[in-house]
């Protein structure tokens, strides 16, 4: 077939934003440059203008990010080549329905799955909910920045001062939940990771709202000339049934209703106009929300039935160091670990998100691409997670190539951000520092180059999975292991398998 998506990953043409090229003709036809047009002051002219639009054209380019689409394993967005998945899938759980060690561990130990046990790794004690309290208390950096822009907006304050009061905003968004974490002894683990999420999320989307705000700016000033303000978002009226919302132009935006519809919208780039659906689903979003209550409770139940026995079992072996032991408990932790994480990968990125945004109306559902074909490292990164790389690509990457900086370099420092934040997300909730993670995240370099220069097609995709199905499983076995030792003062091999 001719599908583009049958072509793999290596043939995969780059995404461009919105910025079509009719307005760019449009625009040349309403700055003079007429076809035919002869004289030289009338060249001068286009060719002036020509270079305005340059100039401009490079800011509307980050200005839109998004475009409206359905996400790959949506029905509706004619997307076939699920072979690779699906293979996947069915391969593990071929090997999950021949192993005995599930059917074992249940005979053994019967059934450990308890959904009220959950609660108790969010609250320590029912009467008090520090997490929530945490997550409320995230609204106040949200004001600060929206009130930071409008006096930024009618000239104020100057730009200076604005990004002072953006490092200094951003730094506490990044700082005050960490500290709290580590100060208040009710925050659970689970809690602190949930509450560190949601402010991570946040610093990310504050940064690009700075970001396209000053952009904005810039425009406005480089066009010389005042826009008039707009509603941010305008009174909405309908067509047909079908909800239809006019343009918002800076500084229209900078209002409250504007702001909270970016903070809950499921992406982290920001723009003025974003591609909205014409309507609700209604079918469409049950689907998702009993996908969403199924695979969560799913979830839980092999982590509780499968996961924490074999984790729990592989406690002494790393204590003692005993190798063969260690390897042992490595392959099979593997497994289950790999299952759940394809589970969560379904339950968040296209079950939850398409939920929030088929809600709010959100039109480009590309939450991710076809990383199940990936036969090198980058392109798994680059594609599993689409709204972490659209953000790392706009606003860290790119920047970075226009200051002069090389790729090798600039990609380097996007893996050494990633690793931060992986790192950042699972030390401070555990109360202890160990570096697992950010030492996996760095792994991916050297392990992407030497996919790169010796590894071929399925090979290549072959390593990328191995990576996945072994990596993980390690860092979750140091963490458990560390955290067992800290707190507990050791560990002792409850049970044996």
């Amino acid at each position: 077939m001719g599908d583009r998506n049958e072509r793999g990953p290596a043939t995969r043409r780059r995404r461009t934003t919105i910025s079509g090229e009719a307005t760019g003709t449009s625009a040349r036809q309403a700055n003079g440059g007429k076809p035919g047009s002869h004289g030289q002051g009338e060249q001068d002219a286009a060719g002036a203008a020509r270079k305005h639009r340059s100039s401009n054209d490079g800011f509307k380019d980050r200005l839109s990010c998004h475009r409206l689409q359905e996400s790959l394993l949506s029905s509706e967005s004619g997307y076939s080549n699920y072979r690779g998945i699906l293979n996947w899938c069915v391969t593990v759980t071929m090997r999950v329905l021949d192993g005995p060690l599930f059917l074992f561990q249940l005979h053994r130990y019967g059934i450990l799955v308890d959904p009220i046990q959950v609660v108790s790794l969010f609250l320590k004690d029912p009467y008090s909910w520090p997490a929530a309290c945490l997550i409320i208390v995230s609204n106040v950096f949200i004001m600060a920045a929206l009130y930071t822009e409008r006096r930024l907006a009618v000239g104020t304050i100057s730009e200076g001062t604005g990004a002072f009061l953006y490092c200094v905003n951003l730094g506490a968004i990044l700082c005050f939940p960490s500290a709290t974490v580590l100060i208040v002894n009710s925050m659970t683990p689970v809690g602190g990771v949930f509450a560190l999420g949601v402010y991570t999320v946040l610093l990310l989307k504050l940064y690009s709202y700075k970001d396209v705000n000053k952009w904005c700016r810039e425009i406005r000033q480089a066009k010389a000339r005042t826009l008039s303000r707009s509603n941010s978002c305008p009174s909405v009226h309908r067509a047909n049934g079908n909800a239809v919302h006019s343009h918002v132009t800076y500084p229209g935006n900078l209002t409250h209703r504007d702001m909270y519809y970016f903070i809950f919208a499921p992406t982290l780039c920001y723009e003025l106009n974003f591609p909205r659906s014409p309507r609700i689903r209604k079918r469409f979003l049950l689907r998702r929300l009993l996908e969403m209550l199924f695979l969560m409770q799913l979830q839980v139940g092999l982590i509780q039935q499968w996961m924490v026995p074999t984790v729990q079992n592989s406690m002494k072996p790393f204590q003692n160091m005993e190798l063969s032991r260690m390897v042992e408990r490595l392959l099979k932790l593997a497994v289950p670990n790999h299952l759940i994480w394809l589970i969560f990968f379904y339950w968040f990125f296209h079950s939850s998100m398409n939920f929030v945004a088929e809600l709010m109306q959100f039109g480009d559902r590309e939450f991710y691409r076809d990383w199940w074909n990936s036969e090198t490292v980058p392109y798994f990164w680059a594609n599993w997670n689409i709204p972490v790389h659209k953000w790392c690509l706009r606003h860290f990457y790119k920047p970075m190539l226009r200051r002069g900086v090389n790729k090798l370099p600039a990609q380097i420092a996007v893996f050494l951000l990633s690793a931060f934040f992986h790192e950042y997300l699972v030390s401070i909730p555990l109360k202890m520092f160990r570096l697992w993670a950010f030492m996996g995240m760095m792994a991916q370099v050297p392990l992407a180059l030497f996919v790169a220069r010796f590894l071929r097609g399925n090979y290549g995709n072959a390593a990328v999975w191995m990576s996945l199905i072994i990596g993980q499983p390690i860092a979750v076995l140091m963490y458990v292991h560390d955290y067992y030792v800290l707190h507990y003062g050791g560990v002792s091999e409850a049970r044996t398998a």
